[in-house]
């Protein structure tokens, strides 16, 4: 059954235990913590999306930091992937601040909604193809709630691959040949000479530490792939 409204389908979210060995890694974390956050409560519980309600701009992540997410509650808060990607929404007009720290510390954003494919967090941060299976549904159900979605911005290989899986549960085609994934590939689906009604793919490097200590993503790489989303959209560019 689907919740009436978010806040609903977010306490549904919040207390999901379908996969044993995500709930006892997210559990064990919760309560080990890491040094620097001896002193905190960890969230230790699936993570819902958040955003704006009447979102155009779809932004899909992979899964929950051990020490992010999985300590304050919001998605992308509180780690080093997540300040690189605040920051970014910040300076394209998504977001109200460039920092995210704790769920109370005022963001807030503007047509976009930010989620993850896999909504606890995983041993050594790779998720299943199972565990991202059983969370589908979760997405299905934001996205009946968050209904006017026209671009998802996949952040990697495993955002891309869940976009596609997310478009075929909401009843779209599956496309074939499948779509590969790159950094700044915008995939939509044309087939019959008439683009189809489901939302566009936009794939970006995953802004991870791996990837942004290295150069593999830089700040203008990432700032123009949300401006490509804004203008996917039908958004007004940002100044």
């Amino acid at each position: 059954m689907i919740a009436p409204d978010l806040a609903a389908l977010e306490a549904e979210v919040t207390t999901c235990r379908r996969c044993p060995r995500l709930v006892a890694w997210r559990e064990e974390v919760a309560v080990t913590k890491r040094a620097a956050f001896a002193d905190q409560t960890y969230w230790g519980r699936p993570i819902p999306g958040f955003g704006d309600p009447a979102a155009r701009v779809l932004i899909l992540g992979l899964a929950p930091a051990a020490h992010g997410a999985n300590r304050t509650g919001r998605v992308f808060t509180g780690d080093r992937s997540g300040d690189f990607l605040f920051a970014a929404l910040h300076r394209t007009g998504f977001a109200n601040q460039p920092t995210s720290v704790s769920r109370d510390d005022g963001l807030a954003l503007t047509d976009a909604w930010i989620t993850a494919a896999v909504r606890c967090a995983p041993p050594a941060n790779k998720p299943t193809p199972l565990e991202r299976d059983t969370c589908l549904p979760w997405s299905v159900a934001e996205l009946d709630h968050v209904e006017h979605v026209r671009v998802c911005v996949c952040l990697g290989q495993f955002a891309w691959d869940a976009a596609l899986r997310l478009r075929t549960a909401l009843g779209h085609v599956p496309p074939r040949p499948k779509p590969r994934f790159g950094h700044g590939t915008v995939w939509y689906d044309d087939a019959g000479g008439e683009r189809d009604p489901g939302f566009s793919l936009l794939g970006t490097y995953h802004p991870s530490q791996q990837n942004t200590f290295t150069g593999v993503l830089t700040e203008v790489m990432l700032d123009d792939v949300l401006r490509t989303a804004r203008e996917l959209a039908g958004l007004p560019a940002h100044a």
